[in-house]
């Protein structure tokens, strides 16, 4: 078997001022290319940060709103401190440590996509 590159997810969003707010000022992405058919189309962008690439789209059919999607990190305490000096007018979010050995950041983006930052708890 030829060997096979990382899964990119696309997620369902609805409003792309909200997207925009979430994924790039809150969550840190930067974007990668947007599309249009035309200037009055629905949006499909691709966005980054680190290894983890998504793509976000409003195109009805493109993906299921309220998918999920797990994100392996080094130092989920770090997102974490990250994300609380951004604020977010809907989201606290907390750190979790799961009896499975993960240690986990859950958020719900404004589209009802579930999004956890995760990893491996000290041994």
């Amino acid at each position: 078997m030829h060997a096979t590159g990382p899964a990119v997810p696309i997620l369902r969003i609805f409003d792309e001022a909200e997207a925009r707010d979430f994924y790039l000022r809150y969550l840190g992405f930067a974007v990668v290319f947007e599309h249009r058919f035309a200037p009055d189309m629905p949006l499909y962008m691709s966005v980054k940060r680190g290894g983890c690439e998504l793509h976000l789209s409003e195109h009805h059919g493109d993906a299921t709103p309220g998918s999920a999607l797990r994100i392996e990190v080094a130092d989920v305490d770090a997102v974490h401190a990250e994300l609380a000096t951004r604020g977010h007018k809907r989201l606290r979010p907390a750190i979790q440590d799961q009896s499975w050995g993960a240690r986990e950041l859950m958020l719900t983006d404004p589209f009802g996509n579930r999004l956890v930052f995760w990893q491996e708890a000290a041994s």
